[in-house]
């Protein structure tokens, strides 16, 4: 097990790189740049700005030197934003995202697979069709329709809660209800299925056979087998989800990840963009090891050489 985390931790550093040379590639195919939406300012003040930044030298050169600061810790200034460097603006923006994403990844794992094994246990019952039918609708819910769904009714018809802003737990349960919806019908469906398929396996009839109680069979044969493909799932989604909830954060005016991305992209800020890129992609990929770890803790069977 120990080779392989470092193996998959030495894998990471080519993955990061290529992560970054594509989003500096896409970055540089938008027409303009950061400085390009001033308006009125010579020319000559413009080449000063750019020559500032290194915006003026070969695409290759600009590359390879914020590998090479990057490499440093250093990520680089804000090149909208005055005075603040891409650290600053992680550090104010990242909190908000992983606290709504654990959040809302708590609540689907918390509803999700309880549905999904009652869903299987009482297969083809009121509970497998119910369980299904949230499954279904709430997975083809998009998350614009489900938040504004939520503000209308839960903010501005019964003012039971905010509209918008991250300041308290009674400003958390909606974006965490819109995130977590999808995400926990995806859930109560892997759930049910895996549930299903170890039903019929050839251990879990034999331990029946030999008397013991069902509660026992489900609990140490089947949930534990049964989780594993949603182990399998849950960490890259978890990545996902802490780093993919721009349209929430949008909904919600949440200052999160989400808000400085979208806005760094309209803006041409490199720098923060390409921050938040090798943020983005280090949490996916510790995501995935940690999920690669958890196989063998889940199974047994399953070992790294």
């Amino acid at each position: 097990m120990t080779k392989l985390i470092v193996r998959r931790v030495l894998w990471t550093i080519p993955v990061v790189i290529v992560v970054i040379f594509l989003t500096f590639l896409l970055m540089k195919a938008i027409p303009g740049g950061p400085f390009t939406s001033e308006r009125g300012v010579p020319e000559e003040i413009l080449r000063n700005m750019n020559a500032k930044y290194g915006l003026d030298r070969p695409w290759y050169e600009q590359f390879f030197r914020y590998i090479w600061h990057a490499a440093q810790g250093d990520l680089g200034v804000s090149m909208t934003q005055k005075s603040r460097t891409v650290v600053d603006v992680i550090g104010d923006a990242f909190p908000v995202s992983i606290h709504l994403g654990v959040l809302a990844f708590g609540l689907a794992m918390l509803i999700g697979i309880p549905a999904g094994v009652v869903a299987a246990l009482k297969h083809n019952t009121f509970w497998d069709y119910g369980a299904m039918f949230y499954s279904t609708v709430g997975w083809a819910l998009p998350h614009f329709i489900v938040g504004p769904v939520l503000m209308y009714v839960f903010a501005l018809k019964l003012g039971w809660l905010p509209t918008s802003r991250w300041t308290g737990p009674q400003s958390w349960i909606l974006p965490t209800i819109t995130l977590g919806t999808a995400l926990s019908a995806y859930f109560a469906r892997l759930t049910r299925g895996s549930m299903l398929e170890t039903l019929q396996q050839d251990y879990v009839r034999t331990a029946m056979a030999k008397g013991l109680p069902f509660r026992t069979v489900v609990l140490k044969h089947v949930l534990r087998n049964s989780l594993i493909p949603v182990v399998t799932q849950a960490g890259p989604l978890l990545g996902f989800v802490i780093t993919g909830s721009f349209i929430t954060e949008y909904v919600f005016a949440i200052p999160g990840l989400g808000k400085y991305f979208v806005s760094s992209v309209g803006n041409r800020d490199y720098s923060v963009v390409m921050g938040l890129a090798v943020l983005l992609s280090s949490i996916i990929i510790f995501a995935n090891l940690v999920v690669d770890i958890l196989y063998g803790v889940l199974d047994p069977r399953i070992r790294y050489e």
